[in-house]
């Protein structure tokens, strides 16, 4: 299938706007992005890189309808994770809390492997004042995922402590 621009498809065109993005071109791949959208405007994989560079060029309001509409059309698993982390962490740099919770417990119900996912609904919750809950779940991510040797050597008492941190023993 080919669409404008030269006779390149679709799939090629996403690809020349995502090498423009990590380029630093992102305002150069985002109206190339826009271009394409108006004919393709339910092509999951395009609404999700327009997302993503929107959020790159701090446009953040901006790029939520296009997490939206690319995770209610089906995404790859490796797309979904991004989409999922972006709108995510998109709401709560937005300010809705609750929304960014919700889509990041989601996320983590779906890929309890994804270890990104506890750590920005960590930063959610601290923004919701849940600083307990937010600070345990980081001590007990670190205690499961450090390579560090003091960090290792002290894993369990870490984890044992992530959710006691307000608890006083006499």
């Amino acid at each position: 299938m080919c669409d404008n621009k030269g006779g390149l498809s679709l799939e090629n065109q996403l690809v020349e706007a995502v090498a423009l993005r990590n380029e630093g071109k992102a305002e150069e791949a985002r109206v190339m992005l826009l271009e394409l959208y108006e004919q393709n405007s339910n092509d999951a994989e395009l609404l999700y890189q327009l997302a993503w560079t929107h959020d790159v060029l701090g446009l953040e309001r901006e790029a939520v309808p296009y997490y939206e509409k690319s995770l209610t059309l089906g995404l790859s698993s490796e797309q979904r994770v991004g989409a999922l982390l972006g709108l995510g962490s998109t709401y709560r740099t937005l300010g809705e809390y609750e929304n960014s919770k919700a889509v990041l417990e989601q996320a983590i119900q779906e890929y309890p492997e994804n270890k990104e996912f506890p750590v920005f609904l960590a930063m959610t919750l601290h923004n919701l004042g849940d600083h307990s809950l937010a600070m345990g779940m980081l001590l007990k991510l670190l205690a499961e995922t450090s390579a560090d040797e003091g960090i290792r050597s002290y894993s369990k008492a870490i984890s044992y402590y992530s959710d006691k941190l307000e608890q006083v023993w006499d």
